[in-house]
């Protein structure tokens, strides 16, 4: 399988000068190291995971842990994981992994492609006798990242199977700030959200969303765009999406970020994450043979 193929192996097949190259990464993991006309990025085939982006002019957006383990099997804290088929915990089965299995698999090598000043990295994943061992549902899902002056992330879901399936999904995005006191979130005014921080207790939120305590909110029926503002950077990240009508807001503030082993205690002050997702009642239900596609727009703007 092209998981167990070294670097060297995938980027004889699959790597292209002047887009992307398949070289070792942290903990020697593969990944591949893009280099577009506008951005430079990284995205490791554990999790298919974006753990990098940088277009021209800008910081690093993405947030990444100087703790993460960078092991097969762990899940990358940072960057943006891919939280499938499931979201949180699991309730029929409390061993499960959180936010489902994907995130920690290695996942397969399609293509890296430039697309004029762009390049797109595409990797697979499907169902397999240990996946069926957690979820019995027969499935092909892929992530294609396009990195450039913004970065697209379509992650591509397939029932292979005979049977309807529902799942959750999420493009659990890291986002780099300088100082999590100094962040706004605009976009999700008058929403309602479930504040997981209350036992999901079901609010409304009222202006500008500030981060001063533990968050964990998901705003419900919203196809709208959301802005991090982000004040010690002097920058604002807008994020858009497609085929998602939840957004989940996360900061783990300090005492959770204590009790993480992969999160430096004070790493959650430049942290927030503004998550893409479709969870809760919004979870997707997919006839066998059909497809759904997720799709999220980040770009940067300078002030």
């Amino acid at each position: 399988m092209a998981s167990r193929e070294t670097a060297a192996d995938l980027d004889r097949k699959f790597g292209a000068v002047g887009a992307g190259r398949v070289v070792e990464g942290n903990g020697g993991l593969p990944k591949v190291a893009v280099t577009a006309a506008n951005a430079t990025g990284e995205m490791y085939l554990l999790g298919a995971e974006v753990t990098s982006w940088k277009p021209e002019g800008s910081e690093e957006v993405l947030f990444l842990s100087a703790l993460s383990k960078w092991a097969p099997g762990s899940a990358i804290r940072g960057g943006v994981p891919i939280c499938f088929p499931w979201f949180g915990n699991n309730a029929e089965n409390p061993k499960a992994p959180a936010h489902g299995f994907v995130r920690a698999k290695a996942w397969q090598l399609e293509s890296i492609q430039k697309k004029g000043d762009d390049v797109t990295v595409s990797m697979f994943t499907t169902s397999d006798s240990d996946t069926k061992k957690l979820w019995p549902a027969d499935f092909r899902l892929v992530q294609r990242a396009t990195f450039g002056h913004e970065l697209l992330m379509e992650l591509e879901m397939t029932n292979t199977g005979a049977s309807p399936l529902r799942f959750e999904a999420a493009l659990h995005t890291y986002f780099r700030v300088g100082d999590i006191s100094q962040v706004r979130i605009r976009g999700l005014d008058g929403l309602h959200y479930l504040d997981k921080t209350e036992g999901n207790r079901e609010k409304t939120q009222r202006g500008e969303l500030t981060i001063a305590a533990e968050t964990d909110s998901v705003y419900l029926d919203t196809p709208h765009t959301a802005e991090l503002i982000d004040g010690a950077l002097r920058r604002r990240i807008e994020v858009s999406k497609e085929n998602s009508l939840a957004t989940v807001v996360w900061n783990p503030w300090t005492a959770k970020a204590k009790a993480m082993s992969d999160l430096g205690d004070d790493e959650w002050k430049r942290m927030a994450c503004i998550e893409t997702c479709n969870v809760g009642k919004h979870a997707v239900d997919l006839p066998p043979g059909q497809k759904h596609a997720m799709k999220s727009r980040i770009q940067v703007i300078r002030d």
